[in-house]
Parts: C-alpha cells; sequence; structure tokens
C-alpha cells in the first residue's frame, strides 16, 4: 500500500475513525445507562480538550497569532452553521443534541485527517501513539450520541450509515490533504489545526459538555478523567 500514497492516506485517515462507527453500532448490542452515557460523554470531553492542549495548539502555533485566531473562529462558525441546520430539520430536542455532536465529529475530524495526508506527503508520517489516541477518544464521542439517537427510535442501519460517511469524508480529506503536500511544499497543517480548535472549543460549549451535564451528575469528574487519560496515552 506505501507503492500507492494517496490509497494509504484514505486508508490512515478511515482507520483513526473506524471507532466511531464500531462504538455507534455498540449501543445496540449493550444498553447503556443514561449516566453512563453522560459519564462517557464527559470522558470524550475531556479528552478532546487535551487534543486541543496537547496536538492541535502546538500545530496552530506556526501560524501569527491573528491568522490562527481566524481559522479557529471559522471553525467555530463552521460548527455553529452545522448545527443550526441540524437544529433547524430536527428541531432543538430530541436528535438534535445528539446530531449536534455528530457535527462536533466532522468539524474536529476532517481537519485532523487533512493533517494526517499533509504528514505523509511531507515525509514527517503519522504517530502510531497519535493515531491510538484519535481512535480510542472517538469511542465515548460516538457512543454518547448515538445511544440518544437510538433511544430517539434510529435504527441501527441509519446511525451506521451516518457514521459511515463521517469516516468517508475523513478519509477523502486525508487524500485531499496529501494532494495539497505533494502540490505545494509550503503546505503545513498550521490553518488545519486552528480551524479544528475552533471547532472543536464551539462543539464542546454547545453540545457535549451540556449533553454529560444533562445525564450524569459527576460529569467534571469524568470530564477531568477524560483530560487526563488522554495525556497519558500521549
Amino acid at each position: 500500500m506505501r507503492n500507492h500514497p494517496a490509497l494509504f492516506a484514505f486508508v490512515l485517515g478511515a482507520i483513526s475513525q473506524l471507532s466511531l462507527v464500531l462504538s455507534a453500532l455498540s449501543v445496540y448490542v449493550v444498553k447503556f445507562p443514561i449516566r453512563v452515557v453522560g459519564a462517557l460523554a464527559g470522558f470524550g470531553a475531556g479528552a478532546l480538550i487535551a487534543a486541543v492542549a496537547r496536538d492541535l495548539l502546538p500545530e496552530a502555533n506556526e501560524l501569527a497569532l491573528w491568522q490562527g485566531s481566524l481559522w479557529a473562529l471559522l471553525g467555530g462558525s463552521a460548527f455553529i452553521v452545522g448545527e443550526h441546520w441540524v437544529e433547524k430539520k430536527f428541531g432543538s430536542e430530541g436528535a438534535a443534541g445528539a446530531l449536534g455532536i455528530v457535527v462536533g465529529a466532522v468539524v474536529d475530524g476532517v481537519p485532523e485527517t487533512i493533517i494526517f495526508g499533509i504528514s505523509l506527503a511531507r515525509g514527517a508520517g503519522v504517530s502510531l501513539a497519535f493515531i491510538a489516541a484519535v481512535f480510542v477518544s472517538n469511542i465515548p464521542q460516538a457512543i454518547a450520541p448515538s445511544a440518544d439517537l437510538a433511544a430517539s427510535g434510529w435504527s441501527r442501519r441509519r446511525v451506521a450509515l451516518l457514521w459511515t460517511w463521517v469516516l468517508l469524508a475523513c478519509g477523502v480529506a486525508s487524500v485531499a490533504g496529501y494532494g495539497a503536500g505533494v502540490l505545494s511544499g509550503q503546505v503545513n497543517g498550521a490553518r488545519m489545526a486552528g480551524f479544528a480548535c475552533g471547532g472543536i472549543l464551539a462543539m464542546l460549549s454547545n453540545s457535549l459538555l451540556p449533553f454529560a451535564a444533562e445525564r450524569a451528575p459527576a460529569a467534571g469528574f469524568w470530564t477531568v478523567l477524560g483530560f487526563c487519560a488522554s495525556f497519558a496515552m500521549s
């Protein structure tokens, strides 16, 4: 597969997000109590905060402060627009809150996998530990909204298809990042890192943290635990 770098980039981007699909399907096998769903959401939020601090901000620091801030604002705006579309289509209750987290997974995962592709094009490679961290941190991020979607009447096939589209989008994004890196040696992942930072922070504020707090009384503890666990994995 190394002889077909674009294909390798696609597989790398898709595999890093495969846990989204597997975790989503698990809610149809295991009945997660609502407090467990809230705890998992809090844990996922903490892991994402750690990812912003540990991985994305250092990458974005290659930009001038105003540029990094601009890309973060663009990422946050992309999430807000996506969330508004979800609320308009599904209403502000029921599945909308869960789908807001799915939108956040896209705003997080697509720039993240673009960075994977750029790293491959530059010959830097992608750390196996980092891919593992992304894979694991996606588990609670997928279980929490999928449990709500299942409770709202979504079928297993519909939920699987939803997350599969996210996975495919991330695979394609990785190929796009690889192509951009090959076409221009000046391309780096700093802008995408800034974009992802803004999107994640907006999603945490609007969706994942409120989602966790509504379902788990000790959501703050689980958030801190997720944060610490993510740093320990690195």
